[in-house]
């Protein structure tokens, strides 16, 4: 019998198409769906080079599902990355229209800019060494759209997620800061605000284990995806937080120690 040939090209031309229209998160059908965590990654790969025509080229990478739970969720063994766009790129005060989104969802993350390049060095990054390439390191929000995403039923659909492009939607960075060395960035406290009144704290050694830690996940795996992290890109690093889903109005505040706020107005 033949092989089925894949063609990530038509799966990204379906996801784009989703959005256009905004549909609701579902898997791909069989004869477009991923059955590998390479071809989901494929399909990211060619959604993210058709949505640049729209919100401009990639600038930078995401991390998601950094918890084990949100992993188990999903039915995946390892946290997953994604995409910036340029034009989704945003600095704090912002302002976006929660009716713009399926539904609009807001993470809580320390954001990188690296000052050069990581390319293979022949053997695996770790806190140490990736340290030596933040130029600067703040407060971030990531903007996401999940779609109307019924996590009830996430179990199996991680490969759809992987070709979602981790469902980001761009970020809102705070003032990054060069001096961050300084910091003991492994045991800062966060907290986050919607109209006021806080409805979430976390600590920066939740990004597996700190900041730089995953740091180096990423620019591992980067590399291991044929494309290692370059020079003046933004890194996010996964949520301290748990998601929140803003409604029209809300005025979300993040706070981490040692930085200016992250303000948002949905």
């Amino acid at each position: 019998m033949k092989k089925a040939f894949f063609d990530p090209k038509r799966a990204a031309t379906w996801l784009t198409r989703a959005y256009a229209r905004r549909a609701g998160f579902a898997p791909l059908s069989p004869r477009l769906a991923p059955r590998s965590m390479d071809q989901a990654y494929a399909v990211q790969a060619e959604y993210v080079r058709e949505k640049s025509s729209a919100c401009g080229p990639s600038v930078g990478r995401k991390i998601a599902l950094s918890s084990v739970a949100m992993q188990q969720m999903t039915g995946l063994p390892a946290p997953i990355s994604g995409r910036l766009h340029q034009g989704q790129v945003v600095v704090s005060p912002a302002q976006v229209r929660a009716s713009d989104y399926g539904r609009l969802i807001i993470e809580f993350e320390i954001a990188v800019r690296l000052g050069c390049k990581l390319p293979d060095m022949g053997h695996p990054y770790d806190a140490s060494t990736v340290s030596q390439a933040v130029a600067a390191l703040g407060p971030a929000l990531e903007l996401a759209d999940d779609r109307r995403a019924n996590y009830a039923e996430l179990a199996g659909q991680g490969l759809t997620l992987i070709a979602d492009n981790a469902w980001n939607q761009g970020a809102v960075l705070g003032v990054l800061r060069e001096d961050w060395a300084r910091l003991p960035i492994d045991e800062l406290n966060g907290a986050a605000f919607i109209n006021g009144a806080c409805v979430g704290r976390g600590q920066s050694a939740d990004l597996m284990q700190g900041p730089l830690h995953a740091l180096a996940w990423l620019a591992n795996q980067a590399i291991g995806l044929g494309e290692p992290l370059g020079a003046g890109e933004i890194a996010i690093l996964g949520s301290m937080i748990t998601s929140k889903f803003p409604q029209a109005g809300d005025r979300i505040e993040y706070r981490l120690d040692g930085f200016e706020p992250v303000l948002l107005q949905a």
